[in-house]
């Protein structure tokens, strides 16, 4: 298999982990989503250091530490760039629980338009014919959306527009992916102790003892789905990789439906066909530019 193969092979592999949150999470009862949120900060701790270790990546993390001590700015930012990730990660484990993973996946559908319009807002990039339809249509299916319920979903909103202010701070603080993603879960290690503590678990696992495995396999599967990602995101040009992005949202839509019994109220494909076309206008114009980019 060739590199790209590869790549793409671990991006969907990435993509199909990502989707088994959402019903591993249903089988951690009693737990609510507080509890699962902070146990799966505690537990991704282990399992990406061992990522670390398998990648040989001692010595860049260390020179992260380094960094942190000699750099101010750069240690003000962590606790900030941790708290924009425990709220999406606290908000993915919620949402199956509360019957909310619908609009998650709609707001993940709209995180790359999102993308597209900080890129033009804050980094001057150019959007291109088909970004700016894709712009336009997505609109149509936000207001569609607004015209229907008199207001939008917060959980749409919050995995949309959540992420775009963490990647931006990630690209200023330029640390590595992996470095980056252990001292993130350090940051929120403390927060989740206290969590754990005042909740109190020596009768949750009295009585659901399952938790003692299931628990550290969700650190694990937390820990798998972010390491093929990074090995994909190494292997792909920038472009096809952000076009398999598109795959997790796709899947998480199946499972809410499929296996999380969520009801999807027929009104709502105006909101999902204009945000779902948009989609692939800035796949098909990112796949174009890509096929440019290879020819020459």
């Amino acid at each position: 298999m060739t590199l790209s193969g590869r790549g793409v092979a671990l991006s969907v592999i990435a993509s199909v982990l990502f989707a088994l949150v959402p019903g591993y999470v249903q089988q951690l009862a009693p737990l609510d989503g507080v509890q699962v949120f902070a146990q799966r900060v505690l537990w991704s701790i282990p399992a990406v250091l061992l990522l670390v270790a398998l990648s040989r990546q001692w010595t860049v993390l260390a020179a992260a530490f380094v960094r942190l001590r000699h750099e101010p700015l750069l240690l003000a930012a962590l606790p900030l760039a941790a708290f924009l990730m425990g709220i999406q990660w606290a908000l993915f484990v919620w949402a199956p629980l509360a019957g909310r993973m619908l609009d998650v996946s709609l707001g993940y559908f709209l995180l790359p338009l999102a993308m597209v319009l900080v890129g033009r807002l804050f980094y001057g990039e150019y959007l291109r014919p088909l970004q700016q339809l894709a712009v336009a249509c997505a609109a149509v299916g936000v207001l569609h959306e607004l015209w229907r319920t008199q207001a939008f979903s917060w959980v749409t909103l919050v995995a949309a527009l959540g992420y775009p202010p963490y990647f931006m701070l990630r690209r200023w603080m330029r640390l590595d992916a992996l470095s980056g993603f252990v001292l993130e879960m350090l940051m929120m290690a403390p927060i989740a102790i206290w969590l754990i503590i005042g909740w109190g678990l020596e009768d949750v696992f009295t009585l659901a003892p399952q938790l003692w495995w299931l628990l550290p396999g969700l650190g694990l599967l937390s820990a798998l789905a972010f390491a093929t990602m990074m090995a994909s995101s190494r292997l792909l040009p920038l472009g096809l990789f952000g076009i398999l992005s598109y795959v997790e949202p796709v899947l998480l839509f199946a499972v809410a439906l499929l296996f999380l019994g969520e009801h999807f109220d027929p009104a709502q494909w105006l909101t999902y066909l204009p945000i779902w076309l948009a989609v692939v206008l800035v796949g098909w114009d990112s796949a174009r530019l890509l096929i440019k980019q290879m020819r020459r």
